[in-house]
């Protein structure tokens, strides 16, 4: 064993992190800090500049991109005769944010996570956990490289935990679940294309969910109609629905 890595299992003041860490994803980290910023919610996060907190939304975005990344490699290989709509759509069920809550309740997060617990009574608890998943892939990213994470979400993640042929049979219309909900509650909903970030692919569709007018929910794709069910699924996580 590397007196590193026997170093923070042993004597290290961190140990008893490390080893949780360890026993949760197979490995010992290397930079700690990030796997700690990954599990802290902005809620208890403190500012280091202004409009920037030392919260786990950075490696949110960062894992976001790849997972979606190693996913869609995954799916390309598995599905060697079906076409891109296919494709999209089973991605998407696999990394929406239903599916990434459970992943992570399963594997413990719910012990790890730092968040204030008053956003409990906001209605808003529902993506702290599929958000810490995707924060801790970019952790994960950072620390070891494209292709450690790569075998580590395939191996560890992907083939132990999630039934992809499963998932191909769910269906999954978040779109027509938040409608009927506001058509029940008496709520206006729009879908509105918004301009995207500088940098983006003209070729991406940003849309976002309005209740109310108050957004609870916005995707990008590179479909329109796909980055409108996105939107309609943080919107439903967002909600309880």
């Amino acid at each position: 064993m590397p007196i590193s890595r026997f170093y923070k299992l042993y004597l290290s003041p961190n140990r008893k992190y490390v080893k949780v860490l360890k026993n949760l994803l197979g490995f010992v980290p290397g930079n700690l800090s990030l796997y700690r910023l990954a599990f802290r919610h902005k809620s208890v996060a403190q500012n280091i500049r202004k409009g920037v907190k030392n919260s786990n939304e950075r490696l949110e975005f960062l894992g976001d991109a790849v997972l979606g990344s190693v996913v869609a490699e995954v799916l390309f290989k598995l599905y060697p005769y079906e076409d891109e709509g296919f494709l999209t759509e089973l991605r998407s069920k696999i990394v929406s944010r239903n599916n990434l809550n459970q992943l992570a309740r399963k594997l413990g997060f719910d012990k790890l996570i730092e968040f204030d617990p008053k956003i409990l009574a906001n209605g808003r608890q529902g993506s702290l956990l599929g958000d810490a998943f995707e924060a801790l892939v970019g952790a994960v990213y950072l620390d070891k490289g494209y292709d450690f994470t790569r075998h580590f979400l395939v191996n560890h993640i992907i083939k132990a935990h999630i039934d992809i042929h499963t998932l191909e049979q769910t269906e999954t219309n978040f779109k027509s679940k938040l409608i009927e909900w506001c058509q029940r509650h008496g709520k206006d909903i729009t879908f509105e294309l918004t301009t995207n970030m500088e940098g983006e692919s003209a070729k991406l569709f940003t849309i976002q969910v309005n209740i109310d007018g108050e957004v609870l929910g916005s995707g990008k794709e590179f479909s329109k109609k796909n980055a409108e069910k996105l939107a309609a699924e943080k919107a439903c996580t967002a909600l309880g629905i």
